[in-house]
């Protein structure tokens, strides 16, 4: 028995480590190439676009090798989680360039609560005091490292409400759709990537144009540019493979709790790297969302081993109610019967 849950376990472990790793890498790479200070790459939605036709192009080639296999999907399904990952990339993107910094970073915590009250309305889901209690430490932590000064407009509210629910709201259907189909985080990826690569790539650089006032076709385009557009499409595949992992074998609720780790490290390196400013408020910050992880990661071991004990009980009631009724079940002809087999 142990010998089967340690795999499970260093699998879990490494999707973590996998999804923490490529997105603070990411969030590295994307610095350098969109900054003022570096390759000024400043098409954010295109860029996108560009991971996803990567991510394509990786699915199609392990399919084509029979690295993975296939299972049918409705395009209509593929299509419609396409629509809603597209708001979700869209809608954040707005909500950066309208909002505050400040106001931004809070409706990104807000996520985790609409996450639970979205699984709670479609899938009847309850949480426990103890799991409650943690998402409100995290949601705290992240909030007193991160945000500042909050400003809000109506149209910045707006793109920041769609950009929440799109968000949360596409990180439950990969959940849903890897039971609903019985496929797998890589398969099921690889089947929706060229829906939203070709759907970014098109309408992209007009999002851009919108965002930032410049097209992409008068970019001065360089050697290290290319490098690091390159770098950010590989790390994304390993980003978006590790969500699909980490949504797939936990929950969407696990994702946002333990993923706003990132929003640590992302602090830590940024000082590290970059020379930003780590303030008292923000360091006490991160302390208060670490303990709410810990706190998280501790109910929902509770969660797992009571569920675990309900199953088990379950299952020894149905084993002593079938044991109490088998001799009732025997008539007098059975028994004759058995006892002439000896």
């Amino acid at each position: 028995m142990e010998s089967e849950k340690k795999p499970s376990a260093v699998s879990d472990v490494g999707a973590w480590a996998m999804n923490v790793i490529s997105s603070v890498g990411i969030i590295m790479v994307n610095k350098q190439l969109m900054s003022l200070h570096g390759y000024s790459f400043i098409f954010a939605t295109t860029l996108t676009g560009f991971h996803f036709l990567v991510t394509a192009l990786v699915g199609a080639v392990s399919k084509a090798t029979g690295y993975s296999a296939s299972k049918h999907v409705p395009n209509w399904e593929l299509i419609w989680f396409s629509i809603v990952a597209n708001m979700s990339i869209t809608g954040m993107n707005l909500s950066l360039m309208l909002n505050s910094v400040g106001f931004y970073q809070i409706s990104k915590l807000s996520m985790i609560p609409v996450v639970c009250v979205l699984e709670w309305i479609l899938h009847n889901k309850h949480y426990s005091r103890e799991v409650k209690l943690s998402v409100v430490l995290v949601v705290i932590g992240v909030g007193v490292c991160t945000v500042t000064d909050v400003k809000v407009n109506g149209k910045g509210f707006s793109c920041a409400c769609v950009a929440v629910f799109s968000t949360s709201l596409q990180q439950i259907s990969i959940g849903s759709l890897q039971k609903k189909y019985s496929i797998g985080s890589f398969e099921l990826l690889s089947k929706t990537a060229p829906f939203q690569a070709a759907s970014l790539l098109t309408f992209g650089p007009f999002i851009d144009y919108l965002l930032n006032g410049e097209s992409i076709m008068e970019y001065n385009w360089s050697t290290g540019a290319f490098v690091f557009i390159l770098l950010s499409c590989t790390l994304a595949v390993f980003c978006n493979i590790s969500q699909y992992l980490c949504i797939g074998r936990f929950s969407a609720v696990s994702f946002q709790v333990l993923g706003h780790m990132k929003t640590v490290c992302v602090l830590t390196l940024g000082w590290v790297l970059f020379d930003s400013e780590l303030t008292f408020k923000n360091i006490m910050g991160m302390i208060i969302a670490v303990i709410g992880m810990i706190v998280y990661s501790w109910a929902m071991e509770i969660e797992k081993q009571l569920t675990k004990n309900s199953i088990i009980e379950d299952e020894f009631r149905q084993l002593k109610k079938g044991v109490e009724h088998f001799p009732m079940n025997m008539n007098d002809d059975d028994i004759e019967l058995a006892e002439s087999k000896r």
